[in-house]
């Protein structure tokens, strides 16, 4: 047994908070001012953030450990330094040696970037005050304490007031401040819900350590889109962005492979051409074996449900595995119509046109449903070269034809199918 002395509720909270005026106000009276953000330098960066940094917006970063996510805040940190002003980095994990020697691999060697290693939130306030920096990062959150509350670090009580303060700081001084948060072994970011409802933006990396590109995904934002997301390339001289994703992502794609197909997602404003492969075999198991990597189990079965039935295919013996190459995850159901043609590709043994890119949800029924933005994704295909695009009919209704692409309007899967397989 341990006793353990239980502060009151609120008591944590800053002095700060009285010097903000409690007065309701009507909307009408409020004034506002321009936005204005503050440039990382790294493209990639600003586009997830909707554009830049919001002064005293709080933004949390999760990700497996050795992803990315020091390195990226390392190399952005010093590039928001404005008018001879410092930032700070706070790391309650590594010492200030270990911080300077992979600021040396990186290239960052700005003076008025200063590093601080303290878990004590009491102290870290005392240098921020101190300092007075434009900007600050916090690495991590679980490994940050304060005495006012007597639980250990990285618990629910601590994480909680401790991101609590923090907010208030940003809020109060209009300085941003970065959250790295450590991620359980489920992906999602450990410690209480709460941690992610009070911050303004929600930031997650993602990607295959075997792979040297990650991708930083929004799942909120505040002062931005929610769906955005950046892709970096991992090199020994840090993370380097990469301006165009989709010809990443197919630089490997061989042309004559069954199975293979090449689907657009549209990821916040951003289309992304990714190429979708399926691979059908006969099962040895009395159950066959679905797996999936990249798009979700619940929904390839639900496909292959209707294949089954709108098809007349029998895949009740066959194994089925699908994948997203290069690591992304794509949750949204345009893709539908090319996991039907990957699988109905590799169960036949004819491969798809390898210039030809395919859109749709698929319903129940068989039917192709139409899918948002068509335009925008259908002249990204064109820009990567792409000749054909089989895309549902009501979206090719409202299209304006596009040079050097032949646009092909489908209503049934069958008919999707007959146009890539021919």
């Amino acid at each position: 047994m341990k006793e353990e002395r239980l502060a009151p509720a609120g008591k944590g909270r800053p002095a700060a908070a009285a010097d903000l005026s409690v007065k309701a106000t009507p909307i009408v009276s409020i004034e506002t001012v321009g936005e204005n953000r503050l440039a990382t330098g790294i493209g990639e960066l600003d586009r997830v953030l909707g554009g830049g940094v919001v002064p005293g917006a709080v933004m949390l970063i999760g990700g497996d450990p050795g992803i990315g996510k020091t390195t990226l805040l390392l190399q952005a940190l010093p590039k928001l330094v404005t008018n001879g002003q410092k930032v700070l980095y706070v790391s309650g994990e590594e010492s200030p040696r270990q911080i300077k020697m992979r600021g040396q691999r990186l290239g960052v060697a700005d003076p008025q970037l200063y590093i601080l290693a303290e878990t004590s939130l009491e102290e870290i306030l005392k240098t921020v005050q101190e300092l007075q920096p434009a900007a600050m990062v916090v690495d991590s959150i679980q490994t940050v304490y304060t005495e006012q509350i007597t639980s250990a670090p990285g618990s629910i009580s601590q994480v909680q007031e401790v991101a609590g303060q923090l907010m208030w700081l940003a809020k109060r001084r209009g300085v941003p401040v970065f959250i790295i948060g450590h991620v359980t072994k489920e992906g999602a970011i450990a410690g209480p819900r709460l941690l992610e409802h009070i911050v303004d933006t929600v930031l997650y990396f993602e990607g295959d350590k075997g792979h040297t590109y990650r991708i930083l995904r929004a799942v909120k934002n505040r002062f931005g889109s929610a769906n955005e997301i950046g892709v970096f390339e991992m090199k020994d001289s840090g993370l380097e962005e990469v301006a165009n994703p989709s010809e990443l992502f197919l630089a490997e794609r061989p042309q004559r492979s069954t199975g293979s197909v090449v689907v657009s997602s549209l990821e916040g404003s951003r289309p992304i051409l990714v190429e979708l492969q399926a691979l059908v075999s006969p099962t040895g198991y009395s159950m066959p074996k679905r797996m999936a990597n990249g798009v979700e189990l619940n929904r390839v079965s639900l496909l292959l449900a209707v294949m089954e039935k709108r098809l007349g295919l029998h895949l009740a013996g066959q194994d089925v595995y699908v994948n997203v190459v290069g690591g992304m995850r794509i949750d949204e159901p345009a893709i539908d119509l090319g996991v039907v043609a990957a699988i109905t590709s590799s169960l036949r043994e004819r491969p798809v046109d390898y210039r030809t890119v395919l859109l749709g949800e698929l319903g129940l029924g068989g039917e192709v449903r139409a899918v948002t933005q068509a335009e925008l994704r259908v002249r990204e295909a064109a820009k990567l070269g792409f000749k054909r695009c089989i895309l549902p009919e009501r979206n090719l209704a409202k299209l304006d034809p596009i040079e050097g692409v032949e646009l092909i309007g489908v209503r049934q899967v069958a008919e999707a199918l007959d146009a890539v397989l021919s």
